[in-house]
């Protein structure tokens, strides 16, 4: 290793940026980057409650010369640059000579290190900056550095810092920010005594990013690579209908070493106009090769924040690389079903698997419903004793009927109407009032509740979006989704989310980034408000196990993923209004969409429940859902009337 030795003061203050430690991650930030520039290939990050307590980072590297270990935590004492030329020229991640006397002025620090060339290690231990003992040490090739109890003598820093498990994330987007920098490493990371992550090493980026965020996340991305202006960026872009509710899962990295670029940003949404919906951002991995005179790095204290000789050309390169990586795809959204079961006997009904209604829902009557037109088509069904257990037998019976479906001998499943019922049971004497129609066919099924509407007659269905209904002189334009949405978000927000949640046979695991993570776990009340059943599952993944009514398996990943961003970006909101959001989202994605199937009487049972609630007006967005066009203006365009 070079000889370390203090900087003169005339560069030591061309470089000084007034670097603090804040918190447990950026005392992990600097000394993972020493870590690197010693040539290690493997680290070891261990910490234990946030790092606040302890940190501890092995790493096999070159290690430091015995002679040299004192002068490493003098101020501006570095191996990485001599000279005041060598900053126009930086290539390692650090070269201020400041982590290290930083980090053991606010805590207790044990260092243990040895060089090749060296049969014995060296072993200092410093407490709030002080030298307290330094001596021989049996130890392996590399560093190990132990810190602990940060803050210990700065009470006034420590009042600042997180809970355990914030600090703790912290930590983790670092680790994850590290490991990706640098696939050709095997980064370990321990938390409380749990690996959390341990990427490969072997040089290959996606089976690093497998290792970081998941194989769900390491599906939806793209090869990207492009070169111009003597800049060059390859890596990875996210797949246009896979974009996310925030820009956490954006890394840029330049030589190495990661930044947060507006230009790289930018470049990405451009490149995905038209491609991506509005307000979603690309994910992305992406490398930059520029020339070490043509950025500059000592722009944040931090590092993070570079600033760019020619922007311009940054955002092209990623532009095209972005724009390539889209023309090159050809793949579609692909659905994934369960194959049906082939044995009856097996057969469950949907509603118990987590699949759901999505027309609205409702009580179980308390009075006789009115009969539905004579033009509506529908099997009657016999008396029943909950409209639950009308739903469960439909469902079932549809399962049957597809496993059935190129069979000869279909049994005969039909139910008997009502006349039929009462004929075989003549000495009958009290019933529960017949319900004397149903939906067989359709996974949509409604029930009414509230008081009849007025005389209606539904005159049918345009584009499968629109309901036509004639009422007195009056013809009734409906949008069902902006309808069926507003009747889903009062109900969510008249009984504060509290009508009940469907437990998933399997669980729904949603991978986040760490800071979209770190914000889901510190508001899992509003989830749990909203219906929700999900719990911290470890490695940037929340585990979903039930969601709203209504609500379909296949949506609860994006609406997590967007609830995420939400509360990035909204982070400032009150409880009330980020529950609000929420609402919004679940009503939206429960709600039938336009282009679903809608039978005769489920646009009759529908359009009655509508009609029946005054408040049901506009949807959550601010649409209409009910345009009115009188007769007299009708017959005004015919030119009956003047």
């Amino acid at each position: 290793m070079a000889k370390i030795r203090k900087l003169p003061k005339s560069i030591a203050q061309r470089i000084a940026a007034g670097e603090v430690v804040e918190r447990p991650a950026s005392v992990v930030k600097e000394l993972l980057e020493n870590a690197i520039d010693a040539g290690a290939k493997n680290i070891t990050l261990e910490i234990q409650h946030g790092g606040i307590r302890y940190i501890r980072i092995t790493d096999d590297g070159c290690g430091i010369a015995r002679e040299d270990v004192p002068t490493a935590f003098l101020s501006h004492a570095t191996s990485k640059i001599r000279e005041a030329d060598d900053l126009d020229a930086i290539l390692t991640l650090g070269f201020r000579g400041e982590a290290l006397p930083s980090v053991a002025a606010v805590s207790r620090v044990e260092m243990m290190t040895r060089e090749a060339s060296e049969f014995v290690g060296t072993r200092i231990v410093l407490e709030g900056g002080e030298q307290i003992s330094f001596d021989d040490a049996g130890c392996p090739v590399g560093t190990t550095l132990i810190v602990r109890d940060l803050f210990f003598n700065t009470p006034a820093r420590m009042k600042f810092l997180k809970s355990d498990r914030a600090e703790g994330l912290a930590v983790a987007s670092v680790a994850d920010h590290i490991a990706l920098s640098h696939p050709d490493i095997s980064l370990r990371f321990i938390k409380d005594g749990r690996e959390q992550m341990c990427t490969p090493g072997n040089g290959d980026l996606l089976s690093c990013i497998h290792a970081v965020y998941g194989r769900d996340f390491a599906e939806t991305l793209l090869p990207a690579e492009s070169e111009q202006n003597g800049i060059a960026v390859r890596g990875f872009v996210s797949k246009p209908y896979c974009s996310r509710g925030s820009s956490a899962m954006q890394h840029f990295f330049v030589n190495n070493r990661y930044i947060k670029s507006r230009s790289g940003t930018a470049a990405l949404s451009e490149a995905y106009k038209n491609s991506a919906m509005v307000g979603k951002y690309p994910a992305c991995v992406l490398f930059l090769t520029v020339n070490p005179a043509a950025v500059d790095v000592n722009v944040h204290p931090a590092k993070v924040e570079v600033r760019f000789s020619n922007e311009k050309s940054v955002f092209d390169v990623v532009y095209r690389a972005a724009k390539s990586a889209l023309a090159a795809d050809t793949s579609r959204p692909e659905a994934k079903l369960a194959p049906p079961s082939a044995d009856p006997s097996v057969l469950r009904p949907k509603s118990l698997e987590g699949e759901q209604l999505t027309m609205p829902r409702a009580a179980a009557p308390t009075a006789p419903q009115a009969a539905p037109p004579a033009s509506v088509q529908s099997k009657p069904v016999a008396p029943a004793e909950t409209p639950q257990q009308i739903s469960a037998y439909n469902a079932l019976l549809r399962d049957i009927e597809t496993a059935f479906a190129d069979e000869d001998d279909l049994p005969d499943l039909s139910v008997p109407t009502v006349a039929q019922t009462k004929a075989a049971e003549p000495t009958q004497t009290e019933a529960a009032p017949p319900i004397e129609a149903s939906t067989v066919q359709s996974a949509q099924t409604v029930q009414a509740t509230e008081p009849p509407a007025e005389d209606f007659r539904i005159l049918g269905e345009a584009f499968r979006t629109y309901i036509f209904a004639e009422q007195g002189d009056r013809l009734l334009i409906i949008d069902k989704h902006a309808a069926h949405e507003r009747m889903l978000y009062n109900e969510l927000q008249k009984d504060n989310g509290a009508s009940g949640s469907q437990m998933l046979l399997v669980p729904v695991s949603v991978t986040l980034s760490k800071e979209e993570y770190a914000a889901v776990l510190e508001h899992m009340e509003v989830l749990t408000q909203a219906g929700f059943a999900a719990e911290d599952f470890g490695g940037g993944t929340v585990l979903v196990r039930a969601c709203p009514l209504n609500l379909e398996r296949e949506d609860i990943t994006a609406l997590v993923t967007e609830f995420a961003g939400h509360l990035l970006k909204y982070h400032r909101e009150v409880l009330a209004e980020k529950l609000d959001w929420l609402y919004h989202s679940v009503a939206c994605r429960a709600a039938v969409k336009a282009g679903d199937h809608t039978t005769d009487y489920e646009l009759y049972d529908f359009t009655k429940r509508l009609l029946a609630d005054p408040d049901v007006r506009y949807c959550p967005h601010g649409r209409p859902v009910l345009i009115t066009l009188s007769r007299a203006e009708l017959e005004k365009q015919f030119g009956r009337v003047q």
